[in-house]
């Protein structure tokens, strides 16, 4: 008989938590659930629900991703989750009713859309694809992330950045004659339930979480207004800014610019007269200048 073992690992400040069996108990592809109903045909996941502070959970593999609400710390219940995932899977509770799984399973879709920059090309799929933002410059730089590798097989391919349910593509040619060959390989590949990044990427992303975490209050301040006002903006289009750094003294603000934002012409606009403004009014004489180090 099998014994389950359970591990963790989350980022401080991090509302999710991952949750690491020592077997299998997913499917290859990622099953997201947002309530207690959703989850019932996965009796593990209820189970979750059941918890006051479980806001949503993911499972994939031998990984169970848990995004808590911000009435507690998972410092405060990291462990008691790990003890009750671990005592349910030894106690043979279900996973997940995998007939029940099958029958519900949803094909995927790809739509592509436009973006601002003429470089860019956004593909959006009807499924969660990554949990952190991820860019890729360069065949070398996707080695632990399979399905971008396979992107820069195409020679029109420059640049790759993925999001929450989108992957932008920046190409070296007119997009009018390649979207729709990339729109049904993303489609296939993700059809197949092949991995879209390894567990050795997703650690450089929580080790770069917790360098996050060591922020002054002027920067985390920095960084809450561009999580909640600027990034839902430029992720519609298909990019991502980016903090980068901060010079107090002379009230200097460094971002990157990320996806469809990276080399797009409207760029200085949207720095100087949309996030530079917004910073000046929300954090008064903290920030005089925005500028973007790739840009």
């Amino acid at each position: 008989m099998k014994k389950f073992e359970i591990s963790s690992k989350v980022a401080t400040g991090d509302p999710w938590a991952i949750f690491t069996c020592n077997h299998s108990i997913g499917p290859e592809d990622t099953i997201s659930f947002g309530t207690v109903e959703q989850a019932r045909n996965a009796p593990l996941v209820q189970q979750l629900f059941y918890l006051p502070f479980v806001k949503s959970v993911k499972i994939r593999l031998n990984e169970l991703s848990v995004e808590r609400f911000d009435i507690l710390e998972w410092h405060e219940v990291e462990s008691e989750v790990c003890q009750q995932i671990e005592d349910y899977l030894n106690q043979g509770g279900i996973v997940i009713k995998s007939d029940e799984f099958v029958k519900s399973k949803v094909p995927i879709t790809i739509y592509a859309e436009s973006t601002p920059n003429p470089k860019a090309m956004k593909f959006v799929a009807n499924k969660p694809l990554v949990e952190h933002t991820l860019e890729f410059k360069s065949e070398d730089q996707a080695i632990n992330a399979p399905l971008v590798q396979k992107l820069f097989i195409f020679s029109h391919v420059q640049e790759v950045f993925l999001d929450s349910n989108y992957i932008s593509i920046q190409s070296k040619e007119d997009w009018n004659q390649n979207f729709t060959e990339i729109r049904e390989f993303i489609r296939d590949y993700l059809q197949t339930n092949q991995p879209i990044i390894s567990g050795d990427l997703l650690d450089e992303v929580i080790l770069s979480d917790k360098h996050q975490a060591n922020l002054t209050e002027t920067e985390k301040q920095i960084v809450e207004v561009l999580d909640n006002y600027v990034r839902p903006a430029v992720a519609a289009d298909g990019g991502n800014i980016a903090f980068d750094s901060y010079d107090e003294q002379k009230k200097l603000l460094n971002l990157i610019l990320q996806g469809a934002c990276s080399g797009c012409p409207s760029s200085t606009f949207t720095l100087k007269m949309g996030i530079e403004n917004m910073m000046k009014q929300m954090l008064p004489g903290k920030v005089d200048q925005v500028i973007a180090i790739n840009g």
